[in-house]
């Protein structure tokens, strides 16, 4: 396959309509004049194979893929130690059991009066007594905290994985009021990050964030609030299927959606601004519709009698018990582990063994993501290097594959500022982590015809250069006025085998940096940037000059300059954008 036919040979500048969103999934169209952007899905068949057990060659590409889907940017000790253990010990250590991490802490604001710098706040009141509003610093320090577990993710798919809860069960840290409840929202997604998927609807349901974000707690009898009712199934569990009528879904009508509001009522919140603690849902019994709901054909008929605080539970059971609840989430799984089109065949030998597996394991996710990442399928050679990464995924790969150090880290200010760098080099790519765009989740991960292509666009685009660019130059980026992070390329040069040799060096870069191996001709173009128009023996002969004397100033500048302008030109590539 071309993987380069959207991105294009010279990175052109993109542009893709923003949208105005009026239903939760049917979006804006693309702008019809970006010819490079998909007017319709592919048609063309694309993999025969399926969920069989992958049993081909296990080597670096097959690891990197594998380690590129699942982590933020596989280090080369990872890849080569991956195929050092081989496939099901890689999956083993990716799948391990979930150890919960140290919570967030305050990184710089002083004027809370009940949280030092360097203490955590997730217990602590909201607003202090003389009134400061303490929200915003606190958000900061949550999304600041997620990106520095996303760094520090080690070969452990957790972080990948509570990324695509928040993506799947969307809500916006600008609109929950109190960031205590965000991080207990985010606590659940990394606690059920590869666990019972049923469980945790339930768990997300009676969440204070969810309550607040989508009005639950505004729903009680007499009055119910259809909010978060539509977004359970359209959104969290069965989807729509084909419409049939007006509001009317194969998979829900209407009047579901209003019959799920009622059982859903009664439930609101337990604690307010300035109680100490940990936010939770709480039931109300004045407040829940005790009368007889009655479903569509759609669930054949089901009535659910008043079982007041148990009530909503028995609501997901009866959205469970419908088989197109688990296609539907494991074509979201399948769309963010391995590509955005589902075909025919895929629907056949990959979304609906899936299916099944997630019915037969109780939804338990963890057995079908192993199984989807250990397939003939996912190794395919049509789904390596095939899709765009996320401004996430490509801002942390590169300091993770470079793996760029900078002084200081043992200091949380330093360390939380490192980490809002990389959070807000990542929003001007629209990719804001804890504030998606809508309930809907970030477009590229559900619009249809483009997909991850939305991801791209003039704006996007010259961000995403202009981060790669700062962060591999000689002074990198300003941290605080002694601490600069960048990329240290001799300390990335020591990953090579052979670092005299410039076929060697180029190769092994590219091999680290790029999802797929370059041909001869793309190698050589790069090898003349390192050095331009000379003959091999000219960069092996400034090496050894090098590592014979490195505090020889001038010798290591002029090696330092050649080995920036190799980086940033592998990184300028196209394939850099891809995964």
């Amino acid at each position: 396959m071309d993987r380069r036919s959207f991105l294009g040979s010279s990175l052109q500048r993109l542009k893709v309509a923003d949208p105005t969103p009026t239903d939760p999934i049917k979006r804006g169209e693309i702008d019809p004049v970006d010819k490079l952007v998909n007017q319709e899905l592919p048609s063309v068949a694309r993999v025969s194979a399926g969920l069989e057990p992958y049993t081909g060659e296990w080597g670096w590409w097959q690891a990197r893929h594998l380690l590129s889907r699942t982590l933020f940017g596989p280090k080369k000790a990872e890849i080569a130690k991956a195929v050092e253990d081989g496939l099901e010990s890689t999956i083993d250590l990716l799948v391990a059991d979930w150890q919960e991490p140290a919570a967030p802490l305050n990184s710089y604001f002083e004027k809370d009066a009940n949280v030092a710098i360097g203490e955590t706040w997730v217990e602590f009141p909201l607003n202090n007594e003389d009134g400061v509003f303490l929200d915003g610093y606190r958000r900061t320090s949550l999304r600041n905290w997620s990106v520095g577990l996303m760094i520090d993710q080690g070969v452990s798919l957790r972080e990948k994985m509570t990324l695509f809860w928040f993506n799947h069960f969307a809500t916006e840290s600008l609109v929950v009021f109190d960031q205590r409840r965000m991080y207990e929202l985010v606590r659940l997604f990394r606690q059920y990050a590869l666990g019972d998927f049923k469980t945790l609807v339930e768990e997300v349901t009676v969440s204070s964030a969810m309550l607040n974000y989508l009005n639950g707690d505004q729903n009680k009898v007499g009055s119910p609030n259809e909010n978060y009712g539509r977004e359970l199934f359209e959104l969290f569990t069965i989807g729509k299927g084909p419409q049939i009528g007006e509001g009317n879904y194969t998979n829900y009508t209407e009047d579901d959606v209003r019959e799920a509001s009622k059982v859903l009522t009664g439930w609101t919140h337990n604690f307010y601004g300035k109680t100490a603690g940990r936010p939770a849902g709480e039931y109300k019994d004045n407040r829940h519709d005790k009368s007889t709901k009655n479903f569509s054909a759609a669930f054949d008929f089901q009535t659910i009698e008043n079982a007041g605080e148990e009530e909503y539970k028995l609501l997901i059971d009866m959205i469970f018990g419908k088989v197109e609840t688990a296609r539907y989430i494991c074509r979201k799984l399948y769309r963010w582990f391995c590509y955005y089109v589902i075909d025919e065949a895929t629907e056949q030998f990959v979304i609906e063994p899936m299916a099944q597996l997630l019915v037969a394991n109780n939804y338990n996710i963890k057995p079908v993501i192993r199984a989807l990442i250990s397939s003939a399928h996912f190794f395919d050679n049509e789904n390596i290097g095939a899709m765009i990464k996320s401004p996430i995924d490509y801002v942390l790969a590169l300091p993770r594959v470079t793996e760029a150090e900078m002084p200081g880290l043992e200091n949380v200010t330093y360390q939380y500022s490192l980490w809002n760098f990389y959070f807000s080099e990542s929003a001007k790519m629209e990719q804001s982590l804890l504030d998606p765009p809508s309930v809907a989740g970030w477009n590229a991960y559900y619009q249809e015809p483009a997909f991850y292509q939305i991801w791209i666009s003039s704006p996007t685009l010259s961000n995403r250069q202009f981060y790669s660019d700062i962060v591999s130059r000689e002074n990198g980026k300003k941290i605080s006025d002694d601490i600069f992070l960048t990329v240290d390329v001799f300390k990335f040069l020591n990953k090579v085998s052979d670092a005299s040799d410039p076929n060697v060096l180029v190769s092994e870069w590219t091999e680290l940096l790029l999802p797929v191996s370059m041909p001869e001709s793309q190698r050589t173009m790069l090898k003349d940037v390192l050095i331009p128009g000379l003959p091999d023996f000219e960069w092996t002969e400034e090496y050894v000059l090098y590592i014979t004397d490195p505090s020889d100033e001038e010798v290591k500048k002029a090696v330092e300059s050649k080995l920036r302008a190799l980086l940033q030109a592998i990184i300028s590539l196209p394939e850099f954008h891809l995964m």
